[in-house]
């Protein structure tokens, strides 16, 4: 599989950190190359989004894999950079073409 997209729909905090998570380490257990997170419509995220986001980085890239942070809005990005993230987590700032939106709840 070459690349999984993702795109969140709500904040991504309390409960629904557990349920995105579950979705995401599904995911990544089918060892795509690039699991992309679109967050442009995700308004906050929490500590527990970002210890996530952080063991899905690490156990993408055990397994050859990459994970991409795609469109965070100022508020997501800012959280990011005050957790000092930003340059371990890889960012990416535009979106190729329609999205598709799907929801965890």
């Amino acid at each position: 599989m070459h690349e999984t997209l993702f795109v969140v729909t709500e904040a991504l905090e309390g409960p629904a950190v557990e349920r995105w998570g579950r979705l995401f380490a599904e995911a990544a257990a089918r060892r795509p190359r690039r699991l992309v997170l679109d967050l442009r419509h995700s308004q906050r995220i929490d500590a527990a989004a970002i210890e996530l986001l952080l063991q899905l980085h690490r156990r993408l890239l055990g397994s050859g894999g990459r994970l991409v942070l795609r469109a965070p809005g100022e508020r997501v990005r800012r959280t990011l950079i005050l957790a000092r993230v930003e340059q371990v987590l890889d960012v990416e700032d535009a979106c190729p073409g329609p999205i598709a939106l799907a929801d965890a709840r």
